[in-house]
């Protein structure tokens, strides 16, 4: 059976709310608001899916172990690898931060995306 999540009817309220932290990632200044709603958690395929949503700010990410494909669904962000120029993103936007990517991420509205993490 196929799994189905309409994303567009999916809200905070609806997700679980926890703090941007490490290890997932370090946030730079005051703590920043997150919610996910875990779609899909693959043990043995090493694959998790869901719906993740942040409130601005700017963190530190390091995709050590695994890397992670996103697509955004709403808001706004620049992330900018280390030693590289700055990347705007915005909806519509498919990103891929592979195993190993360093960097910072600046949330500058509201951020709503689609996650895949993969090792």
């Amino acid at each position: 059976m196929a799994i189905v999540c309409r994303t567009g009817s999916v809200t905070r309220a609806d997700q679980t709310h926890t703090p941007l932290e490490l290890p997932l990632a370090d946030p730079l200044g005051a703590d920043i608001a997150t919610t996910y709603l875990e779609v899909f958690s693959g043990k043995a395929s090493s694959l998790d899916v869901g719906i993740w949503e942040t409130d601005p700010g700017r963190s530190r990410w390091e995709f050590t172990d695994s890397g992670e494909v996103i697509y955004v669904i709403s808001g706004r962000m620049t992330v900018t690898e280390d030693g590289k120029q700055p990347q705007q993103i915005e909806p519509g936007d498919l990103v891929i931060f592979p195993v190993g990517w360093q960097g910072f991420w600046e949330v500058t509205e509201p951020l709503k995306k689609v996650y895949v993490i993969f090792e």
